[in-house]
């Protein structure tokens, strides 16, 4: 493991950061809700409106704590909304009044999502270029790993069901930002980028519309994300004959393939080309991993189960593809200098998947049944074929911009 994944330089630095702070988040997602209805004494209502309101934060927070890292460097501002992240945590566990725990919620999600933002531009600062999507598949690979311990570790704080368990997972969760914040004090400096040229917008990404087509694009293809985590223990409860343990097993088996797999199925996808051809075979995975969660339906246990297995394999095949093709085509096609505002706005879709996604498909998949699986793995394979033409014109804005900018250099 340390071999494969844990190499000299940079890159060690930024997995082993990620490792500890992806470690803290697993034990906090196993833990918050009962700690928050259960000690804090809010009703599940109370709890699910603070976290949408605090959502609204994750969806704006991306561009503008981007663009801060391009502006005062990306380091810096990855490591101090880390730790203010980690502050945010910790204040949870000053109050039980509800209108506090609103603003701490809001500022949580306000730091987590702008040192997202941050770090994802922190990434190629510090990295050879052709390291960068092998790299990114390791972080991935660790942060899988560090959430399944935490997850481990929160099981433990479950089984006391003491407040004082639940507290000591909130202030793990809060070291893990501070410590991945120092760690990555630890990464190369990185300058400021230049100023920006007379009459160039503040936030240029906000009018790259072809940039914005990508970023919405990605997000669609992130749909993936709610189906094993909410909407499979509920399909199979409601629409088949699985064992409702199958949920737990399928989950596992997600896991361990992303720990095992991710890196080598990213070996090929290292420029355009290829990450384009590999949204088209997200698309069909992704469609086929649809038709088979339809096909399931009504089925007996062994019927059933078999073709749940297809379904997730499918799945986490749609789903690796499409995390490597989207690192690429993130980076490759937004300017070196604006990093941070360009992944802020690309890993938006993120934030909304998480706030959106489980409700809208709950309605589809849940409510509707087959005819809804079979939309969403529609929408699945248009968004997959959709990329490469969004590409192209992604490119052909890039390469405008490129043969403008001499010219304005020479007029001015």
């Amino acid at each position: 493991m340390k071999s494969r994944l844990v190499e000299e330089g940079p890159a060690r630095t930024l997995v082993l950061g990620t490792l500890a702070n992806s470690l803290g988040n697993g034990v906090f997602v196993t833990c918050s809700a009962l700690y928050f209805t259960r000690i804090a004494g809010f009703t599940p209502a109370q709890l699910g409106l603070g976290l949408s309101i605090a959502g609204i934060a994750g969806l704006f927070a991306g561009v503008p704590f981007g663009h801060l890292a391009d502006r005062r460097g990306p380091r810096g501002t990855a490591a101090a909304l880390l730790v203010l992240a980690g502050l945010a945590t910790g204040a949870y566990l000053l109050t039980d009044a509800y209108p506090l725990f609103i603003v701490f919620a809001f500022l949580y999600a306000l730091f987590d999502r702008g040192a997202y933002a941050a770090r994802q531009a922190l990434i190629p600062a510090v990295l050879e270029g052709e390291n960068l999507v092998r790299v990114r598949a390791k972080i991935r690979v660790v942060t899988n790993v560090g959430v399944s311990a935490g997850a481990a570790l929160g099981g433990l704080a479950l089984l006391w069901d003491t407040g004082t368990a639940y507290r000591l997972t909130f202030l793990l969760n809060a070291l893990s930002f501070v410590v991945c914040g120092l760690v990555f004090l630890r990464l190369p400096a990185v300058p400021p980028a230049p100023q920006r040229p007379p009459g160039e917008p503040r936030l240029a990404v906000l009018r790259d519309t072809p940039y914005a087509l990508l970023a919405v694009l990605n997000m669609v293809m992130q749909l993936h994300i709610p189906i094993l985590e909410v909407i499979l223990p509920l399909w199979i409860a409601l629409h088949t004959g699985a064992p409702h343990a199958l949920t737990a097993v399928l989950l596992l088996l997600n896991t361990l393939a992303c720990v095992g797999l991710q890196v080598p199925v990213t070996k090929k996808i290292d420029e355009l080309r290829s990450a384009v051809r590999a949204f088209r075979v997200a698309g069909v995975a992704l469609l086929g991993c649809c038709a088979a969660f339809a096909l399931s339906s009504g089925r007996g246990p062994w019927a059933a189960t078999v073709t749940l297995v297809v379904a997730a394999a499918l799945h986490v095949y749609g789903e690796m593809v499409q995390s490597a093709g989207s690192w690429v085509i993130g980076y490759e096609l937004a300017p070196p200098t604006k990093q941070g505002q360009y992944q802020g706005l690309f890993n938006t879709g993120i934030a909304a998947v998480q706030m959106f996604g489980p409700v809208s498909l709950t309605l589809l998949l849940i409510d509707w049944g087959t005819p809804g699986w079979l939309t969403l793995g529609a929408v699945f394979l248009v968004g997959g074929l959709a990329m490469a033409p969004a590409v192209r014109w992604a490119e052909r804005r890039r390469a405008a911009s490129a043969e403008a900018a001499p010219a304005t250099v020479t007029t001015a």
